[in-house]
Parts: structure tokens; C-alpha cells; sequence
């Protein structure tokens, strides 16, 4: 069969599994195959699911039913190269499995790939926060004109109690969305937005480490944890997205913390309809 070729938003219009950048960076998991990289997305995505069921222990941790049988028909493997890969993902500390006994299925905690012992604030509940999908539709709060955004107030601008033991910390998180967002990429393709891009992740950092319960977007409060999860989706493209709004923004930005928090925050949902958006319009007047 011959396949045709991308055109403009065609790249964005399918589903994806996200495998996280940093097990293809972090030294830690060089030796962990590019199977069970992939299977690692997969459980990613998966954990989702598992939370629309209700499929949450009593300590609160959202688990995964998902089979050897499940493993071989989703990646097309036999049997030794499905427990091979899941024997590769407990020896990393990626997931753990937990037998239920009675003929039940063996349940499946997916793990979160950040250094635990750097972070303190990965409790319980920040532990799952990674792992959450957010099912808040924000999206139309998000244009590139809107007033919303340009007239918020400035009354929260500490977001992060600053400290010496917090350092660990921020260091820690700071390499993550540096190697996620490819930000060393992003400078060399956007030299002359340097300050923006700084500014954007620091913004990501101060954010994900902040000791607030909840984080003001776009005059909404939400919840920290529910924030972090968008942040910590957050990619090369969205970035691109975000300093794409920024330029064609017209209108003045008199609190820009706060536009960027909210369209950083809105990029995962809005980022499709926007490319989608643009491709249609420039169809419909013959540019392409």
C-alpha cells in the first residue's frame, strides 16, 4: 500500500500513547528496552480508564487491570516477550503487581517515573497527580484576543514559598520539563524568545512545586494537583502553541503570569482544535 503524506494539521488529527521523554533521556532507564517503553504508554494510558472506573484502592492509589493475554493482542508479542517487558518495568520500579488471588486478575500499579526520594511533595495525593486526567472543559476560555487573560488581577503572585530545603526539589522538576519540553530545541529554534522561554519554565516550575492547595487559572480556582497533571503533560508542541498565542495576541497583556498560566494550562485541550482551526481556514481561502 502506498501512504499519502502529512499535510499541515493532517499530524494532529490522530490518537496518540504518550511515552514520557524522560525514559528515553534519563540515564536511569538506559537499559530499560524500547518495548517496554512502549508498554510503560501504554499502562499510561490505561491509568485513565482506571480512574473513570473507580478503580481506586483504599490508600487512594488508582491500579490497572491489564493481562499478559491484553499485552500480546495490543503489541502483537508472544507470552516470554510480554513478561519479559513487565519483569523489565518492576526491575526499573515502573510498576508493581499485586496478586488478588481467587482466580482474580493480577492488578497493576503504575508507577510515577520521578526520583520520589527528591521530592517531598509527592504525597499520596501529589503522587497521583501525574496520572490524572482533567476532565474540566476550559477550553473556551482560551483565545489568543481574550480580555479575560489581559485584565486579571495581580493579588496571587507568589505561587511557591521559596527555601533552601525546597532546592532538591525544583532542581529535580526543572530537568524533567527541561528534557520533556526539549528546551535546549526550543532556544535554538526560538533565539530571539530566550526571556519568554525562560520565563515559561520557570512559571512550570514554580507552579509544580508550589505549596498552595489551589492555583488561580483564568480566575478559576483548581486544584494543585489537578494543574500539575496539565503541566506535566506538556510538550515541545505546546510550547510552540503557547509562543504562537503570545505573537498573535494583539491585545495588551497587563498580567502576563497569569495569560501564560492559563494558556499553558488550556494548550493539552485546545492545541488539536486550534492547528485544526487554522488548516480549515487556510483551505478555505486557497492558500493550500
Amino acid at each position: 500500500m502506498k501512504y499519502d503524506y502529512f499535510y499541515e494539521a493532517q499530524s494532529e488529527q490522530f490518537v496518540f500513547y504518550k511515552v514520557p521523554k524522560v525514559l528515553c533521556t534519563d540515564d536511569e532507564f538506559r537499559k530499560l528496552s524500547s518495548d517496554a517503553k512502549l508498554l510503560y504508554g501504554l499502562l499510561l494510558d490505561r491509568v485513565s480508564l482506571s480512574k473513570k472506573n473507580g478503580w481506586v484502592d483504599e490508600d487512594g492509589r488508582v491500579y490497572v487491570v491489564y493481562t499478559l493475554e491484553n499485552i500480546m493482542l495490543s503489541l502483537n508479542c508472544s507470552d516470554k516477550t510480554a513478561t519479559k517487558m513487565m519483569v523489565d518495568l518492576e526491575e526499573h520500579g515502573l510498576i508493581e503487581r499485586k496478586r488478588q488471588g481467587q482466580g482474580k486478575p493480577v492488578i497493576i500499579y503504575v508507577k510515577n517515573f520521578i526520583h520520589s526520594e527528591n521530592l517531598r511533595v509527592l504525597t499520596r495525593n501529589s503522587y497521583d497527580s501525574g496520572l490524572v486526567k482533567c476532565t474540566t472543559l476550559d477550553s473556551e476560555k482560551l483565545r489568543g484576543n481574550n480580555t479575560e487573560f489581559n485584565n486579571t488581577d495581580i493579588s496571587e503572585t507568589n505561587l511557591i514559598l521559596s527555601g533552601d530545603s525546597d532546592m532538591d526539589e525544583r532542581e529535580t522538576y526543572k530537568q524533567y520539563f527541561t528534557a520533556q519540553l526539549d528546551y535546549q530545541a526550543l532556544k535554538q529554534q526560538y533565539p530571539y524568545q530566550c526571556r519568554e522561554l525562560e520565563e515559561i519554565l520557570d512559571i512550570l516550575v514554580d507552579t509544580v512545586c508550589s505549596k498552595s492547595k489551589t492555583i488561580r487559572i483564568a480566575g478559576d480556582r483548581k486544584s494543585l494537583a489537578v494543574v500539575k497533571s496539565q503541566f506535566m503533560k506538556l510538550d515541545y508542541s505546546h510550547i510552540q502553541y503557547v509562543l504562537d498565542c503570545m505573537e498573535k495576541n494583539g491585545a495588551e497583556i497587563r498580567n502576563i503570569k497569569q495569560y501564560l498560566l492559563a494558556t499553558l494550562y488550556n494548550a493539552p485541550l485546545t492545541i488539536n482544535n486550534y492547528y485544526t482551526a487554522m488548516f480549515n481556514n487556510d483551505r478555505a481561502n486557497g492558500r493550500i
